[in-house]
């Protein structure tokens, strides 16, 4: 939105967004975190409010009549939308590829009666795409601006009274109650199982604010008191001082790439949701900074692997060996090398597409 604004200075934003998008001006229709459900227990109880809000956002569409509608990410939702306001001709942007790729490829098919461009945040993105005949442009990732790696580590240990011998643990178990719900309790046993054997060892969660009640009440008994961290400028001092971290399968393992530090990733559904994923999913990583280096440069315990004991194993051996450590970031070079955008900032390279199709 800000490189739009520098491109555009008239240019004026209505939709859907959090408190980053709040801060360039957007009044969000209703509460983003409404649709911040996943697994199909927790989106067939809210299917009514669901349809509710999709009616709310095309009505809204419908009398603003925007020169170009850009959605972001969350395809069942926006894709669906995206469907409805492009028969009234509405030009359609979206913004982070369906990971069809990934699993459902034969949704591609769907998606060239959807949208008039795709942003790819990934460089294999583009050519499946294309070949289903729906123009795509690579503008990178925006991890790479997001300032994680801009941290200070001496500020975040004064502020928190960390001595030399503290080696504070990076905790995110994810943005969606249902996340939060199946591993925060396990990430809570594998540190307390990883402090055991490693001294000093503090857990720093980052707070996300659709779940902050949710995380403050499930770490408050923790026997290892972890630190809460919110914003973004406290959690990249936090990021700073990491030794280690422990997080939720997603774009927060590019985070940690970008901060330069060793993890682990985990991740746990429904069961019921597992069995239908299993029989879809296409692709043998579940970590981007693995898909893009082609190999497992971050340990994965995912589903029946997210135990506190494999987790407190993995933990242990990055906080022990240095030569796992190295072993990490020599990858993370290699696969954020492959985030960068042809030219420029993959902010700019978003919002020149942008306006390219809106004309």
């Amino acid at each position: 939105m800000a490189a739009l604004r520098r491109r555009r200075p008239g240019l004026e934003f209505a939709g859907i967004g959090g408190e980053r998008m709040a801060e360039q001006g957007l009044a969000s229709l209703f509460p983003m975190r409404e649709l911040s459900l996943m697994g199909l227990l927790e989106v067939v109880p809210n299917l009514r409010r669901l349809a509710r809000r999709m009616d709310q956002a095309e009505a809204d569409i419908a009398a603003r009549r925007p020169a170009v509608l850009v959605t972001i990410d969350a395809p069942s939702f926006t894709l669906r939308l995206a469907e409805r306001v492009r028969s009234a001709g509405i030009k359609v942007v979206h913004y982070v590829a369906p990971q069809v790729w990934a699993w459902r490829p034969g949704r591609v098919v769907k998606m060239r009666q959807r949208v008039d461009r795709i942003l790819a945040l990934l460089p294999f993105e583009p050519p499946f795409f294309e070949a289903a005949g729906i123009p795509v442009t690579f503008v990178g990732h925006p991890v790479l601006e997001s300032g994680v790696d801009a941290g200070d580590a001496t500020r975040f240990r004064a502020a928190h009274g960390l001595g030399g011998g503290a080696r504070p643990v990076i905790v995110m178990p994810g943005s969606r109650r249902g996340e939060v719900r199946r591993l925060l309790g396990t990430f809570g046993e594998a540190l307390r199982l990883a402090a055991a054997e490693v001294p000093g060892l503090r857990p720093v969660v980052a707070l996300a604010g659709p779940v902050e009640a949710a995380v403050r009440a499930g770490t408050a008994g923790w026997p290892v008191p972890p630190i809460l961290v919110q914003g973004a400028a406290d959690k990249h001092d936090a990021f700073a001082a990491a030794a280690a971290g422990l997080i939720k399968s997603g774009t927060s393992s590019l985070e940690m790439a970008v901060a330069g530090i060793p993890h682990v990733v985990a991740y746990r559904v429904n069961p019921v949701t597992a069995a239908i994923v299993r029989r879809l999913v296409k692709v043998p990583h579940a970590s981007l900074v693995n898909l893009l280096a082609e190999r497992e440069v971050v340990p994965e315990r995912i589903q029946q692997d997210c135990t506190p004991g494999k987790l407190a194993a993995e933990l242990v051996r990055l906080l022990r060996e240095p030569a796992a450590v190295a072993a990490q970031r020599e990858g993370f070079a290699k696969a954020l090398a492959l985030l960068r955008p042809p030219e420029g900032l993959p902010s700019e390279a978003a919002a020149a597409a942008v306006l390219e199709v809106a004309g």
